[in-house]
């Protein structure tokens, strides 16, 4: 019987132990993140957060779904060195059908440690567009381009001749890292080249192409990726699969990151503040003004801005609200608004798509801005030209009648008081007097003749 209690907890031990053995291992975790649109300060918050997320929670594997236009060099970078940091392998996936992977988005694929795309899918045009110039620089030679070699890059413009180079560099190096095609890749720099999904399969720019994203987690399992330390074996068989969706910082980034949404908040700050100005005391408008200021400032800084046209812009501004200070015939208005609308288009230093401010909006918001500032203005010169209604200058020109009759000193009613008056003449009861001036508690009266009945 001594045994029994002894017998009874190896019993019970070796049951938990089977059972603790029973428990299959947890499925294995693919975090999800879209990218869709161009790559901006937004995306690039939202995709740097989500790869370092996948590492706390130990997910397997992130995929981040993505079709872009391209974006921003500073935003792009950031991704990629999120990705090549990443203890977690990371898959580009260029989907769903038509979708693209132009200029930033071929930099962040060959970065990727596997890259795929769906049908009907396209990569390429990776040359720096935003620092290029307008005309695209001196034409190329005559001939037929050797396609074995990558395309030498036009005289032109140093600038963009050292932003070409330095792209052409970075990206052959992301290509050599992941063991892809370097030398389409410097093509797809040089000439803005581009390929299908099934041509970038064939050239050994992608890894596979995949219909969806079930296909692209049944083709990933078993493959070997190269990370910074190890080679890591994909295991995505029946792994579950778990969207990140934006949180609400990334989505109010997105929101005041486009440049049309900053656009119109700086202006309303600079309103605002006009309006506050022009009538102290208001608060709400300064208020909102500032915070909509700060706003628009913020986003424009994450932006590739020109400073020549956020200052045209404020010149305009300052233009139509002097047009109604001072009368130029409409010469400050008009100037004002061709300066404004100028400003405005060159304000987004940038060819990149999605990142230009439209026409549409522009012409309203100048005309618009015209009306407000005329407005405004307006209102202020009407209460400047008001009388004086409060505080002690507001008795200077007001009228009374005598209350008795007096030499040099005596009472008179003056604004539903009694007041105490003097003046230089004789005054008889009931005689209209107007203030002149005021000595604390004493008012100087003169003879209102207009008014006085007598």
């Amino acid at each position: 019987m001594a045994d029994l209690p002894r017998f009874l907890f190896r019993l019970v031990l070796a049951t938990c132990l089977s059972l603790g053995l029973a428990v299959p291992a947890s499925a294995a975790t693919v975090q999800v993140l879209t990218v869709d649109g161009a790559i901006s300060p937004a995306s690039a918050d939202y995709l740097v957060r989500g790869i370092h997320r996948a590492s706390k929670d130990q997910a397997h594997l992130v995929v981040i779904e993505m079709d872009t236009p391209g974006g921003l060099d500073t935003s792009m970078r950031d991704i990629i060195k999120a990705i090549l940091a990443s203890p977690v392998p990371v898959a580009t996936y260029v989907s769903p059908q038509g979708a693209r992977a132009a200029s930033a988005g071929t930099y962040i694929l060959y970065a990727s440690h596997l890259a795929a795309m769906a049908p009907a899918t396209n990569l390429g045009a990776a040359t720096p567009v935003e620092l290029a110039p307008a005309g695209g620089g001196q034409p190329a030679p005559a001939g037929k381009p050797d396609a074995t070699k990558p395309a030498e890059t036009p005289p032109g413009d140093p600038k963009m001749r050292k932003a070409v180079h330095d792209a052409a560099a970075y990206i052959r190096g992301l290509a050599e890292l992941r063991g892809r095609n370097a030398d389409w890749a410097e093509r797809a720099v040089r000439e803005a080249v581009s390929l299908s999904a099934s041509e970038a399969l064939e050239l050994k720019v992608i890894d596979l192409v995949a219909a969806n994203l079930d296909d692209l987690l049944r083709q990933a399992n078993g493959r070997s990726v190269r990370m910074a330390d190890r080679t890591l074996t994909l295991d995505t068989a029946g792994a579950s699969i778990e969207r990140i969706e934006p949180d609400w910082r990334s989505r109010l980034l997105a929101v005041i990151g486009d440049p049309a949404i900053a656009y119109i908040l700086m202006l309303l700050g600079i309103y605002g503040l006009i309006f506050e100005f022009s009538n102290p005391g208001m608060l709400l408008p300064g208020v909102v003004g500032g915070i909509c200021l700060l706003l628009g400032l913020f986003a424009l800084q994450l932006m590739p801005i020109s400073y020549a046209g956020l200052a045209l812009m404020v010149l305009g501004i300052a233009l139509m609200i002097a047009e109604a200070f001072l009368p130029s015939f409409g010469a400050l208005g008009l100037g004002g608004i061709v300066a404004f609308v100028i400003g405005s288009v060159m304000l987004i230093d940038t060819d990149l798509p999605g990142y230009g401010l439209p026409w549409a909006l522009i012409i309203p918001v100048a005309l618009t801005s015209a009306l407000f500032s005329f407005f405004v203005a307006g209102m202020a010169i009407k209460a400047r030209a008001r009388p004086v209604v409060t505080g002690a200058e507001e008795l200077i020109g007001a009228t009374g009648e005598i209350l008795a009759d007096m030499e040099h000193e005596g009472w008179a009613y003056i604004h539903s008081e009694r007041w105490r008056v003097r003046s230089d003449v004789p005054l008889e009861r009931g005689s209209r007097v107007r203030v002149r001036a005021r000595h604390d508690l004493i008012l100087d009266v003169e003879p209102d003749k207009e008014n006085d009945h007598v």
